[in-house]
């Protein structure tokens, strides 16, 4: 609960920014290392952070300044998803992104709301199968709606025969099936035309898929190097689902900027992914194969059959590997395939519980891959995962301590401030917003 010195400035007009604003008597992280700052102050001006650290140690400020006194309250840097789907609307995995498109896109809509409530000011779409995430993106962008940052892809892409062909009975219209050099090259260009940001790519399969399981690898290095070169031309990223060493080290070959998943390395994988730590990140997307073995009898299949499949084998190659890439100070981003009913949006902090108990970080190392590592996965241009002069100035403010204990961060009644550039978001995690006491919209 807000104790009574903590009070949100007053928002007199709506405005995009809310001019100059010091946040004061903090107790902030910066996300630059694992340092807490004791009576820190970040300065705020037209949405840009001015100034981040010791208060005493803060430059003279305007007249007109705002205070904000935050009672020793945890200021920490926005936090950044790495593998999200927000137009998957909280279903079966076969039931998911079947509903009208209108629907879909209300979903989503409210999905980006949540996930900015959640804590998020920074998401990397992992693919939108109803291919909303470019008109959600410039809706957040505009201020009609709130979400966080949003690098937005379209439908994923994938070759006849891959995960992204018919996986769960799926519908085939909404994935982009390409196969051959040329046909991806066109695929991507159509992407590029859509004013994607992110291309995601199926370099080997799933281990419920019936014809695409791990390690069999569904593109051959052509095609890759022809997916990737084509979109960086046109300035666009590429993601990727590689589960397999085989498949992770395609991807480094060719460039691939975020791999998702990696369970299995071998020792050429490691030593490949080090060479190039400086440029690729890996979303290891735990919560997947977590909530598959723990819930997946809600889904009608239950945990003796989840193991035999391998999912408890993949839990257990994904925590050998993590720690491995960790020790070759390669970037792990949390995040992963959230958006199920057994992964419900607005639970993605619960990747930070897993980055503690599983991968055996401390709570600093995983607040660190959720802000400035993954800040620098969001945005190349350096603007957001730290607390520095001249980024924008998204920011959480916590009634707690999350080093202390990282599960605060799942409750949101503790994530009392989310600011994303320099516009504080107040009550996102009602079910409407914007609804009067009676019920009615305003």
């Amino acid at each position: 609960m807000l104790n009574d010195c903590f009070v949100y400035p007053p928002l007199k007009k709506k405005t995009k920014t809310m001019g100059s604003l010091v946040i004061e008597n903090a107790n902030l992280f910066t996300g630059v290392d694992e340092e807490v700052i004791h009576n820190g102050a970040v300065w705020v001006s037209d949405g840009i952070i001015r100034f981040a650290g010791h208060q005493s140690s803060m430059p003279p400020v305007e007249d007109d300044t705002e205070k904000f006194d935050v009672c020793e309250k945890f200021v920490m840097p926005g936090m950044t998803e790495s593998h999200v789907h927000l137009s998957y609307n909280n279903a079966h995995p076969q039931q998911l992104n079947s509903q009208p498109l209108p629907t879909a896109m209300l979903d989503a809509a409210d999905n980006a709301r949540v996930l900015l409530g959640s804590g998020f000011t920074s998401a990397i779409s992992f693919g939108s199968a109803q291919g909303l995430d470019v008109p959600l993106r410039d809706a957040i962008n505009s201020g009609r709606i709130p979400g966080p940052r949003l690098a937005a892809s379209d439908r994923d892409l994938g070759s006849t025969g891959s995960n992204a062909d018919g996986t769960f009975g799926g519908d085939n219209s909404k994935k982009i099936i390409a196969d051959g050099p040329w046909a991806i090259r066109k695929a991507i260009r159509t992407l590029a035309k859509r004013r994607c940001d992110i291309v995601k790519i199926f370099l080997d399969g799933e281990a419920l898929s019936e014809f695409a399981p791990p390690g069999i690898l569904t593109y051959s290095d052509e095609e890759v190097d022809a997916a990737v070169e084509e979109a960086h031309i046109r300035g666009m990223r590429v993601v990727c689902h590689s589960r397999s060493a085989a498949a992770v080290k395609q991807a480094v070959r060719h460039g691939v900027d975020i791999i998702g998943h990696a369970n299995y390395l071998d020792d050429e994988a490691i030593d490949m992914l080090e060479a190039k730590r400086e440029s690729v990140f890996i979303s290891p997307g735990i919560a997947w194969e977590i909530a598959l073995l723990d819930r997946g009898s809600e889904l009608g299949l239950p945990r003796d059959a989840m193991e035999q499949r391998g999912y408890q084998r993949e839990v257990d190659e994904t925590i050998s590997a993590v720690k491995r890439l960790r020790e070759s100070r390669v970037r792990v981003l949390i995040g992963g395939d959230y958006g199920l009913n057994i992964t419900p949006h607005g639970t993605n902090s619960k990747d930070l519980e897993y980055f503690v108990d599983l991968f055996g970080m401390s709570t600093a190392e995983a607040l660190l891959c959720a802000t400035r590592d993954g800040g620098e996965a969001a945005d190349p241009s350096g603007m957001v995962g730290t607390l520095e002069d001249g980024k924008y100035a998204d920011l959480l403010i916590i009634d707690g301590n999350p080093l202390e204990d990282i599960r605060i961060l799942q409750d949101h009644s503790r994530i009392v401030g989310v600011m994303k550039g320099g516009v504080m978001h107040c009550a996102l995690m009602q079910k409407n917003p914007y609804a009067a006491p009676d019920g009615r919209t305003k």
